[in-house]
């Protein structure tokens, strides 16, 4: 009975000890580049072993570059900038072809982030070319979901994650304010349009207005406003502090922010439907890994406060990293859609991958000048 009771506690200690070894090596920055890299190689090998599901100029690999360019930078491995400069030559720097469609340009945030690594011209020529002809455009229409408006206008929140950083990050590339000044105008018509004040959030296109949960509450998408978040802090990233829209992009960030820390799970995750959770119970990295990339940034920025925030985006993190399998890849991540959906551990997606490098990218950074408990 001895033997019993002592084997008893031996476990009860050993497990004690195994689960603080986890707690501590996940926020340990060794650890997390590790990760990071394992779920990076596991992305670009089976890219290589099975080829591209999307296209490579695709929204949904725009979305992958954008973490795997920050990874890149942070990386000693030295191989992920230059298999990124190889995208871009397979697409001889071009965008997708609907030229007015932000889900066909997102890459060109990878081409001005290359070109401003690289300085070779070549990078952001033709998509200059392009972005000066949307900043021409009038975008006077109606954002009303109809007449193919996802062509020409940023009529989804998503587009908020495609098109302003695209122009935003040109901007920083050539010195030329116009195009950051452009995205700024175009992004706050869509908010005029699909923000709701009282809520704090974003619907995700015209088409929810009316839309109910099963709870009878308003249907909020995870990812989409996830899409929104990163947008914001990428778009924060390129705005001159002198910018007269800095203040209230600022505000926007932290009354989202706000909104979206009050919606976290138990688990530290937010699932696919922020006002019914519990009609899609398990955890999703795609929203969660959008919303921890930005909460972080706010805490890098000086923009939230850490004694409130901290707790919020540690667990965040738990439930990303605890995501990823032994082999790297990155489970629970909803399939491509525009509505909360079903998901388990062994859904995965490249925009996945995408959001949750950028959120352990920012960790790094956070850990860089902050001892944390």
């Amino acid at each position: 009975m001895k033997t019993v009771k002592k084997t008893a506690i031996y476990l009860a200690i050993l497990l004690f000890s195994s689960a603080t070894f986890a707690q501590d090596t996940l926020f340990k920055q060794k650890s997390i580049l590790k990760t990071m890299e394992r779920v990076a190689d596991w992305q670009i090998n089976t890219w290589k072993d099975k080829g591209f599901t999307h296209q490579k100029y695709d929204w949904t690999n725009g979305a992958c570059y954008a973490g795997l360019f920050e990874l890149g930078k942070m990386s000693k491995k030295g191989t992920y900038l230059p298999y990124l400069v190889s995208i871009g030559n397979d697409l001889d720097w071009n965008t997708g072809p609907r030229k007015g469609m932000a889900d066909d340009y997102c890459i060109g945030q990878l081409y001005s982030n290359l070109y401003l690594v690289y300085k070779d011209p070549k990078m952001i020529a033709k998509w200059r070319t392009q972005a000066d002809s949307i900043i021409d455009a009038p975008h006077t229409e109606s954002l009303e979901w109809k007449n193919k408006i996802s062509l020409r206008e940023w009529a989804w929140c998503d587009a908020l994650f495609m098109g302003p950083p695209a122009l935003g990050y040109l901007s920083t590339a050539t010195k030329n304010p116009k195009y950051i000044d452009g995205a700024a105008k175009l992004w706050w018509k869509t908010t005029d349009y699909l923000y709701a004040p009282a809520e704090k959030l974003y619907f995700r296109d015209q088409t929810f207005f009316e839309k109910k949960e099963a709870n009878g509450k308003n249907v909020f998408w995870s990812r989409g406003n996830g899409w929104v978040m990163g947008g914001l802090v990428r778009m924060l990233d390129n705005l001159p502090a002198k910018s007269p829209d800095r203040e209230n992009f600022i505000k926007l960030y932290k009354d989202m922010a706000a909104k979206i820390a009050s919606l976290q799970q138990a688990d530290g995750s937010w699932h696919a439907s922020l006002l019914d959770p519990a009609s899609y119970p398990p955890k999703e990295t795609s929203g969660t890994g959008f919303y921890t990339y930005a909460l972080l940034w706010g805490l890098n920025n000086g923009t939230l406060n850490k004694k409130t925030y901290w707790p919020i985006v540690k667990k965040a993190w738990e439930a990303l990293a605890t995501s990823v399998h032994a082999d790297g890849m990155l489970g629970y991540v909803q399939k491509i859609g525009a509505a909360p959906d079903k998901v388990d551990e062994n859904s995965t997606e490249v925009y996945g991958v995408g959001a949750f490098l950028l959120a352990g990218t920012q960790l790094c950074h956070f850990l860089d000048h902050n001892k944390v408990q």
